[in-house]
């Protein structure tokens, strides 16, 4: 029974459910300093995937040349203006998602693709590592034909090689609206670096993807 217990406390401490709310006033404060930080990103590329916990595929995508900006939120349900408490239920159709604000005279959109089935297992329907429920599934939003061509044609590229020993279970849906997550998920791995979950899930995750595509990192991220 007591190894059990140690199973399960093990398992909480590496979900992406755990400790995402504030819990002091450092919290919040922490909070306003994202969005004091916030630059201009005006004129910019958008982009939107979600491929699990997004905190580790914002900071993945933070580390490829080109990308200035990704944002955490929800895409992909009819409820508007969705909470976390309520996304992290499993209950509605939202994922957790990014926002990917990137030049794209630096990098295009099929790289981005590139880098979204490079940095996760796209074979494992509603889960993502430690991470289940239909909020963590692995999804491609297209904004027009072009995007959707390109998406599309990477999974049956990938599936001719037999990339995975599984098939592909990312769905390809036409983007409709994302919402913005709290602003203590923003850049939480940066300024988080000793949650459990962190430790345990994201950096691992992040550093797995920047070894297999050092050509795609920006400099300082080497």
């Amino acid at each position: 029974m007591r190894y059990l217990s140690l199973v399960i406390i093990a398992c909480l401490l590496v979900s992406c459910n755990t400790n995402k709310e504030p819990k002091s006033a450092e919290a919040t404060v922490e909070a306003k300093q994202v969005k004091q930080e916030q630059k201009s990103l005006d004129g910019l590329s958008k982009a939107y995937f979600a491929s699990g916990c997004f905190w580790c595929v914002e900071a993945i995508y933070e580390s490829v040349e080109g990308v200035e900006e990704a944002i955490s939120g929800y895409s992909g349900g009819e409820v508007k203006n969705p909470t976390y408490r309520q996304v992290s239920s499993g209950i509605l159709k939202h994922a957790e998602a990014v926002e990917v604000y990137y030049d794209s005279t630096k990098v295009d959109y099929p790289t981005l693709v590139k880098v979204f089935f490079g940095s996760h297992d796209p074979t494992t329907p509603n889960q993502q590592g430690p991470d289940k429920g239909p909020q963590y599934r692995s999804m491609i939003y297209y904004q027009n034909d072009t995007e959707k061509a390109i998406a599309l044609d990477f999974i049956e590229r990938l599936e001719e090689k037999g990339a995975f020993l599984k098939p592909i279970v990312t769905e390809v849906v036409p983007f409709d609206i994302f919402y913005k997550a709290e602003e203590y998920h923003q850049d939480y791995e940066k300024r988080n670096p000793n949650n459990p979950y962190v430790k345990a899930v994201s950096i691992p995750r992040l550093k797995r993807f920047q070894r297999a595509f050092p050509e795609l990192l920006k400099k300082d991220a080497h």
